[in-house]
């Protein structure tokens, strides 16, 4: 089976996004993961190679000390080897193009657990960057809802542990980790599901 013909045409891409607040016009993107989402010749999913970047707010970007306090991101920290929001997205949609164009896919859809989050900052920053994304506009696959589903749990961490994936809170709200954790979930999730 082909990944085109399991959701639509659309390449999954499991994005996690950090913030400094909760405001995707106003307040920055701080850190940015993303896996595409491969399949099989059995139609098993499985999480791609991660690509992760530290983004340097935006001139002018806002930035909410409670924001900072809950991701524990130092934004100003020259250890991060942080880029330019449009730097990372270019290199993300350079490899989501090329892989939607492998794999015969019309768009790419935000898989995330709270999608619309997710979705919301990466319009803004491509709108800032004046980027041409590769992922549909508005529809997205969010984990939030397959978890209540499958597992009766909304909280990542409390989905997690009922699906009985590993999780460390100490290294949770980073983006390559919830991003990675995510992409197991949802492969757990489509993999369990018989598909005519």
């Amino acid at each position: 089976m082909k990944i085109k013909e399991r959701i639509r045409g659309y390449l999954p891409v499991v994005i996690d996004i950090e913030t400094g607040g909760f405001n995707e016009k106003t307040d920055a993107m701080l850190e940015i993961c993303a896996i595409i989402i491969g399949i099989n010749d059995d139609g098993i999913f499985y999480p791609k190679d991660p690509q992760h970047f530290h983004i340097e707010p935006f001139k002018g970007a806002n930035l909410e000390s409670a924001a900072l306090k809950f991701n524990g991101i130092d934004v100003y920290n020259p250890l991060r080897m942080a880029v330019t929001e449009k730097q990372a997205l270019n290199e993300i949609f350079q490899s989501v193009h090329a892989e939607m164009k492998n794999e015969v896919c019309t768009r790419a859809i935000l898989v995330g657990h709270n999608a619309f989050f997710d979705l919301g900052f990466l319009r803004a920053a491509t709108e800032r960057g004046k980027l041409k994304s590769p992922f549909h506009q508005f529809s997205t696959i969010d984990t939030v809802s397959l978890s209540a589903l499958y597992y009766g749990e909304t909280v990542l961490a409390k989905a997690m542990r009922v699906a009985n994936i590993e999780w460390n809170d100490a290294s949770a709200h980073s983006a390559l980790y919830d991003t990675q954790k995510t992409a197991e979930l949802f492969c757990q999730i489509f993999n369990a599901q018989s598909y005519n």
